[in-house]
């Protein structure tokens, strides 16, 4: 362990459950605020963007990492549910035209990029840290859309589009363009509560999802100070 001082970091989820589990997960750690984003991308990016303005308006109060944490759906085949995904790019899978020969994203028309890295050194710390604890985790792409998956066509497109994409959910892209913009490093991470594809609420495990939410968070702070 480094003996640096702890980044101030900014966690953003979208609703209160994720909050509070998140919150559990850090057990008091005092270098972390925990906001609330609301959901979809455009509130997640006014709502980052308004806590960093804000931060960076107070003495020493300019936060040096940002984190979009929360529970998605899982691909199947990657991500099963209960698991954890860490995000090795942010991609917002929806965010381009569709054409003739199918969906055309922002890259291929030339309009800027749909992708984000991360904070790929930390990401990676991350991840091992909870393999090492015994959490299934995957390390991949996760996909920011602003229509949820529900149906298994959709899902075997995003698949077809994105290799390798662990999870999506509906706000980290939005947080890591606003983090972006404001020159600060990002992470993602989802907790699994259901299987993208066909939508059965019923089948859904938000409490297991919100258990490992917490869980992962409790091994960020060591993450940090390593």
């Amino acid at each position: 362990m480094s003996n640096r001082p702890h980044p101030k970091i900014l966690i953003m989820t979208a609703v209160e459950a994720e909050q509070q589990a998140v919150l559990r997960g850090l057990g008091g750690y005092e270098r972390a605020d925990v906001q609330l984003a609301g959901v979809g991308p455009a509130s997640a990016a006014a709502a980052t963007a308004t806590a960093l303005a804000r931060a960076g308006q107070t003495e020493g109060g300019a936060y040096s990492l940002v984190v979009s944490a929360g529970i998605g759906g899982g691909f199947a085949e990657v991500a099963g549910v209960g698991s954890l995904v860490v995000a090795s790019e942010i991609i917002a899978a929806d965010l381009g035209a569709e054409t003739p020969d199918g969906f055309a994203g922002v890259d291929e028309l030339g309009f800027g990029s749909s992708r984000i890295v991360v904070a790929d050194e930390l990401a990676v710390r991350w991840t091992a840290a909870l393999r090492e604890a015994g959490l299934p985790v995957h390390y991949g792409p996760i996909l920011t859309l602003s229509t949820v998956t529900g149906t298994a066509e959709t899902a075997r497109s995003l698949t077809e589009r994105y290799p390798g994409a662990g999870a999506e959910a509906m706000e980290g892209f939005g947080v890591a363009e606003a983090a972006r913009q404001f020159g600060v490093p990002v992470l993602e991470l989802r907790a699994i509560s259901n299987a993208v594809g066909p939508r059965q609420r019923e089948l859904w495990k938000i409490g297991d999802a919100l258990q490992a939410l917490e869980q992962a968070c409790a091994k960020l702070p060591e993450v940090l100070q390593s």
